[in-house]
Order: C-alpha cells, then structure tokens, then sequence
C-alpha cells in the first residue's frame, strides 16, 4: 500500500510503501476514492497541534470517502463494495460521550490522520464499523469531505442556535466558512454576513448565499455594520480562523444575548474585560467536528442538493504536498481534495 506519510515536523509529506496487516475481527479496510484536504493538515505538518502528543511517521487526511475492501469476521452491518465515508473521531465506544453519540468530545478519542493513520493512502483501516456511514447519490470527492467541513459547521449552526430573522457572522470563507453560509441559507430564516480579508473567497461567499461580505483588511467591520444595520449588532458569530484578531473583531459586533462559536485552530488568545461578558450576556463557546448524527444528517442533505460540497481542486496521492502548498498559499476555494 502507497501512503503519504509526515515523518518530520515542518518539512514536506513522503511517499511510504507498506504492507497491510491482516484485519482484527472489528477492522473494516476501505480503499480509499477521495480524501479532502483540510487546513487543519498544515497545522499538523507544522507542529502546531499542543494538545496531544503525535507520534511520527503518520499518514495525514480525515475527510475520506471510498468502497469496503475487507472486513472482520465481527463486522455484520456492511458488505464488500458498499460506498461509505468514515467518521474521523474514533472514540472508545463506552464513555459517557460515546454512549451519548458524541464521539467528537470522548476522551480517549483517537483521530483520524493524527493518532492513526489517515486517508492520504490507497486504503484505510477503520478500528470498528460504527465509524463508517453509507452513501449513495454523491461524487466520492463530495461525500469525503462532509466528514469535516460539512459536520464541522453543521454541529457550529447547532451550537450558534440561530433564530428567525437573525444577524449571523461568518468569519472565514474557505472549506469550513462556505459550508456554513449554504447550511445557514438553507435551514434558516437569518440573514447571512461572511468576513474574509480574501476577496475572491467574499466572492465565493456571495456566490453561496452571503446576503453581505466585508473584507476586515480594508473595511472598519463594526462601522459597515453599524451602517447596513442601522445599530443593530450580530445575534451569532461563527469564527472558523480562530486567531486574536478575528476573536476581537467578534467581540467589537456582537450584541447582547449574542452567540459566539470558536471553531478555527489559528491560534491566538481570547482576551475581555469581565464585565464585558457579564452585562451583555453573551455565551461563548468551543465546538469541535460534529457526530456521527452530523455525518448522516450531512450526507441526506447533500443527497437531497440541499448542500452541495464545492470542490475546486483535485489531486493524485503523490502531489499531496502541491495541495497542501496551494492551500497554505490560499489558493484553494472550497476543498481541494486526494483521489489515490
């Protein structure tokens, strides 16, 4: 089997030839059709990911869609052929989270492409059938990367709890952000602005749906929304950046009772006066992928057209490192995605 794995921290992705192992009892093997390539990757190559310790070499990529290859003699729910997209949280099954259907938040949680072993491969070996969710009606490439993007911001819609008539910002318009902007014009009666300092992704925004788009580079955000909204201020903020600046930009526009979800792993620190959050009731609040209910409510929806996956770029097992290049060079819109 051909596998791009990441041998050292910071430098470029290497082709690894290997052997399978033969499959333990719960074990599905999955040949691999497309893998989407997520910004999360770079900080995985960059040593970026503190809150775990990585054991090197491994194989990256957790948006992956293919064909059952094999199966344990314990795996009952699939056959040989079947089309699935595997979930990339593979929890332990027993906690209080697993039990609940929240594998993203079990403790012992092993993740896709970081702990074991991902989709920049020709097959994957998924721990247990209960991560693996069939599909049909969708381009391998289009039920991949539902696995991320599309739960991600699936379960930070969720966690924004828009209403009616309400002021959502999306701040970030690339795999994740666009995702968002079809899920919140599709589900619900809000009205819909996306910050970006990347005009052709603003352009991208507004091709999805965005009712306004405001470039924080060269646009004062609280005074275009002071203007366009006449003193109203945001009732929900989506950050999929995740840096200082886009947390503090949050916090200059959003109203009382506000939302404020934290999805991007840029890096940064949140800072505010106390009061600040006290007075204006705001919530604030960390989501991390989506469940596995996500990953199914994802895959009917874009079935159905509800949602369409945008991809842009796609590219062999061996120009891994060109995707992540062109990624981090924010040359991707939508997902770019591997096709071994």
């Amino acid at each position: 089997m051909k596998a791009m794995k990441l041998v050292e921290f910071g430098k470029p992705l290497q082709m690894v030839e290997s052997e399978l192992l033969p499959l333990l009892d719960d074990n599905v093997l999955v040949k691999v059709e497309a893998c989407g390539v997520c910004h999360s990757d770079l900080h995985v190559v960059d040593g970026l990911i503190s809150d775990r310790s990585i054991r090197l070499p491994i194989t990256l990529g957790h948006e992956v869609a293919g064909k059952v290859e094999a199966k344990g003699r314990s795996v009952t729910e699939f056959e040989v052929g079947d089309r699935v997209v595997v979930y990339p949280s593979i929890g332990c099954g027993v906690c209080r989270f697993c039990e609940a259907g929240l594998d993203n938040l079990c403790g012992k949680a092993k993740l896709l492409g970081l702990d074991i072993d991902g989709g920049y491969a020709e097959y994957v070996v998924v721990p247990n059938q209960r991560y693996i969710v069939k599909y049909d009606g969708l381009k391998p490439e289009e039920a991949g990367v539902l696995a991320c993007s599309g739960i991600t911001a699936l379960q930070a819609l969720k966690q924004a709890q828009i209403k009616p008539d309400e002021i959502v910002v999306i701040i970030g318009a690339g795999g994740l952000g666009g995702m968002a902007i079809q899920l919140a014009k599709s589900l619900t009666a809000s009205t819909i602005v996306v910050l970006d300092i990347d005009d052709k992704k603003l352009t991208y925004a507004r091709n999805l749906g965005a009712d306004y788009t405001i470039n924080p580079a060269c646009e004062d955000v609280p005074a275009v929304l002071n203007e366009v909204f006449k003193g109203k201020r945001a009732n929900a903020i989506i950050d999929f950046v995740g840096s200082t600046e886009t947390i503090e930009t949050a916090l200059k526009i959003i109203g009382k009772g506000g939302r404020l979800v934290a999805i991007g792993l840029f890096g940064g620190l949140l800072k505010m006066q106390i009061p600040f959050l006290t007075t204006m009731a705001i919530n604030i609040k960390g989501s991390v992928l989506g469940t596995l209910t996500d990953l199914r409510e994802m895959i009917h929806l874009a079935s159905r057209g509800i949602v369409k996956p945008v991809i842009s770029a796609s590219f062999r097992l061996d120009q891994v490192n060109e995707a992540l290049f062109n990624l981090r060079k924010g040359e991707i819109v939508g997902r770019a995605v591997i096709k071994p």
